[in-house]
């Protein structure tokens, strides 16, 4: 009982922790945000395009952009150009970019020689430039000593308020009435072009208290979690001591949570020891093939009937928690009697209601991008207590 009560201690005050962080840096960081979305904003009215990129687990970063911004959450939002080049940023910046184009680079807190590289060629090009770490470009963060796992998950709620501002900007440029849906991300918009309110201010502060509502939902999962998410590190463990591996997936954005966790556990930052996972989402032949020929609901499924032993783990990742492909490989999983751990937004949805996974960790929010900010948490802490 002692060491369980330490680990758990240990799981708040690692949440907790990352509350600091990402508070400080955007109380920082908030007003240079807010100008970068509206730059960003004209350059897609102009026909740019965003072009992201990254090594490693950061390349899953540039999918999350990439899905974010062309498939929006929200609906009635536009869907705007934005591409994965991580396979060959160096080639496809410096065949792709233009001058209207955004440029969007992802690597570790202590920086990457090759994302320097595509910067000067992008910046050549006079395309936009966000170097995520970097120290030229319309936005960016100088490297440092900042740990990966956090630095990940911070750069996770700069593109997904950079995104919502974008949003903003592009509404704020075609009319101050009628501003729709993103009423309810920024309010003040109601007020209209003579209410005197400054809208950069005003996206600042709503940046902030989008930061403060991560730290709300962290500090409610540590708060009421923390006992859980310290047992699951057991269990997993014990799986993996047996032999087995972690097999994970998602879809859209949580395909990409997936492909993080999975890699951050072959490709783990120094200190850690690589843990055998692979992530169902990773494969777009076999989804795209299944999903043809099958029916999406089976596109994790048949890769999952392929794959999975006994003494694996069965990882999902959903913010609605009633994804149909997901409970069909849970339900599958349950029969193999896996270990299944569930990563659910809002009530957990039809997945925790049908008990299909032996652990469900529950974000209690039913807005996608708070959702899986802390999500990402949670897979990093469990991910950094197995060693």
């Amino acid at each position: 009982m002692p060491i369980q009560y330490e680990l758990a201690s240990r799981v708040e005050n690692l949440f907790l922790e990352r509350n600091r962080v990402c508070e400080e840096f955007f109380s920082r960081e908030a007003a240079g945000l807010a100008v970068a979305s509206q730059e960003m904003a004209a350059r897609f009215a102009r026909g740019g395009r965003l072009l992201a990129f990254g090594r490693g687990p950061y390349s899953t970063d540039a999918q999350h952009v990439s899905v974010e911004f062309v498939h929006p959450v929200i609906v009635g939002k536009r869907a705007l150009p934005a591409l994965d080049v991580s396979v060959a940023f160096l080639r496809w910046i410096g065949v792709l970019a233009r001058p209207e184009d955004i440029v969007m680079g992802f690597g570790p807190p202590e920086g990457d020689p090759d994302l320097y590289e595509a910067f000067a060629i992008a910046r050549a090009r006079d395309a936009m430039v966000f170097a995520l770490p970097g120290s030229a470009g319309s936005f960016a963060i100088e490297p440092g000593p900042r740990h990966p796992f956090i630095h990940q998950e911070l750069l996770e709620i700069l593109y997904h308020t950079l995104w919502e501002t974008v949003h903003v900007s592009l509404e704020l440029r075609a009319s101050f009435e009628g501003c729709g849906d993103a009423l309810f991300l920024y309010p003040f918009l109601a007020h209209g072009k003579d209410s005197g309110l400054n809208p950069l201010t005003d996206v600042s502060a709503s940046i902030i208290t989008k930061v403060r509502e991560d730290a709300e939902l962290r500090a409610n999962v540590a708060r009421n979690q923390a006992d859980l998410i310290s047992g699951a590190v057991g269990v997993i463990k014990e799986r993996l001591d047996h032999g087995g591996k972690l097999i994970l997936f998602g879809n859209g954005g949580s395909a990409t949570d997936a492909n993080d966790w999975a890699l951050d556990c072959v490709l783990p930052p120094p200190g850690l020891k690589p843990i055998p996972a692979v992530s169902l989402a990773l494969e777009p032949a076999n989804i795209t093939a299944i999903s043809n020929d099958v029916g999406f609901e089976a596109a994790f499924l048949r890769q999952f009937i392929a794959h999975a032993r006994r003494e694996d783990v069965a990882i999902g990742i959903s913010t609605s928690g009633s994804s149909p492909n997901l409970m069909t490989t849970f339900a599958e999983a349950r029969k193999r009697n896996l270990l299944t751990v569930a990563l659910l937004g809002n009530d957990g949805g039809d997945i925790r209601r049908e008990g299909l996974a032996d652990l469900n960790f529950i974000v209690p929010s039913d807005y996608i991008p708070r959702i899986q900010e802390v999500q990402a948490s949670i897979y990093h802490v469990i991910r950094e207590l197995l060693g």
